[in-house]
């Protein structure tokens, strides 16, 4: 899946225990991870994936791909934002 979507906090909710690491900012889970939820069922955890798909610059990040501190330009990302978004809604009228 994505990079931080919550795939590793929604383990830990099953496991009702803290079995991954979490944070706030992509690249967390570095590795692929085997936890045992039961004598049946293994999940695995695994680092966020995103595919190159010839997109904009601007794309990586809106996708969770970069964390926001890493950004050289954080004015394109927030431009693309806002491009997304009507009028409307971002004046507040």
């Amino acid at each position: 899946g994505y990079p931080n979507v919550g795939k590793s906090s929604l383990i830990n909710s099953l496991k009702r225990s803290r079995a991954c690491s979490v944070g706030a900012t992509p690249g967390v889970t570095r590795c692929v991870q085997a936890v045992h939820l039961d004598r049946h069922v293994q999940l695995l955890d695994c680092p966020g994936v995103v595919l190159d798909l010839g997109d904009p610059p601007a794309a990586a990040p809106l996708r969770g791909a970069l964390a926001p501190q890493r950004l050289r330009d954080p004015l394109s990302p927030a431009c693309a934002i806002l491009r997304r978004c009507p009028a409307l809604q971002v004046r507040g009228d």
